[in-house]
């Protein structure tokens, strides 16, 4: 590697540090955002994951429903938070603070990673209340340091390439309401399809297919192999594919970036 190339990559990681960390600092202080979207997932375990565990109509491999669904909730809430990231930037956009970034020497990259690591400690956020709430619905889950380390990295990973593909979006589209219409669209087939809250066993063929392209699928699977079923067999190939799509849309996303103003 060059001295140039070298240079480059210290300034990128120094300037995401930097950025991600400011954003964080504004979530510390006013965590409200986060205490209005912890009401989904529980929600969706209190409520969903509870009615459907009496049904006993969904193969899980042996597990309570709740044990098969915390995963996926888990993955949702990150995701839900990360796919409208890009609000955000278009708010930047508004205000003038975005053109003023851009006219710096700010790597556009760091931009791009300051913004996926400042997701990601919000997802990570969201997993602790679920976590928590779990616990307290007495849902059995595998807690070690190991697997805390784990969970770690794919929430990170998941909701970095969420944060990602909804910066191109926020690239793409000029008006929030236009941006909040996509994110629906995208963000409910993608959970739908996936092996969130039922099993790719039962879903049919060309959905299959979906569910196996679909990287929240990966981070659905990651997450049940560490807190569920402990068999991490698996495990390589889903942090594995999360990390290329997270670095391949972060690439994307940089080269996008500029074009938010235009």
């Amino acid at each position: 590697m060059t001295t140039s190339k070298r240079n480059y990559l210290v300034q990128v990681f120094k300037k995401s540090w930097v950025l991600g960390e400011s954003e964080i600092r504004n979530l510390l202080h006013d965590p409200t955002e986060l205490i209005t979207r912890a009401i989904q997932p529980i929600l969706w375990l209190g409520i969903f994951g509870e009615a459907l565990s009496t049904v006993r109509a969904i193969p899980t491999g042996g597990y309570s429903y709740m044990q098969f669904i915390t995963p996926g909730i888990l993955t949702q809430s990150v995701v839900f938070i990360a796919i409208f990231y890009g609000l955000n930037i278009i708010w930047e956009r508004d205000m003038g603070l975005l053109q003023k970034l851009l006219v710096t020497p700010t790597p556009r990259l760091a931009l791009v990673w300051g913004k996926m690591g400042s997701a990601g400690v919000r997802g990570l956020a969201q997993a602790v209340i679920v976590y928590l709430f779990a616990l307290v619905l007495g849902v059995p889950l595998i807690i070690t340091a190991s697997s805390i380390v784990w969970v770690v990295i794919i929430v990170m990973l998941g909701a970095g390439f969420f944060t990602g593909l909804s910066m191109i979006i926020a690239s793409i589209v000029k008006t929030r309401e236009r941006f909040m219409g996509i994110g629906q669209v995208i963000t409910l087939p993608l959970f739908f399809a996936s092996s969130a809250i039922y099993p790719i066993s039962i879903m049919p063929r060309w959905l299959r297919a979906v569910a196996y392209l679909n990287p929240l699928s990966y981070m659905v699977d990651g997450l049940r192999e560490l807190l569920v079923t402990g068999s991490l067999d698996q495990l390589p190939l889903d942090v594995a594919v999360l990390g290329v799509v997270a670095i391949s849309i972060s690439m994307l996303s940089a080269y996008m970036y500029p074009k938010v103003v235009v």
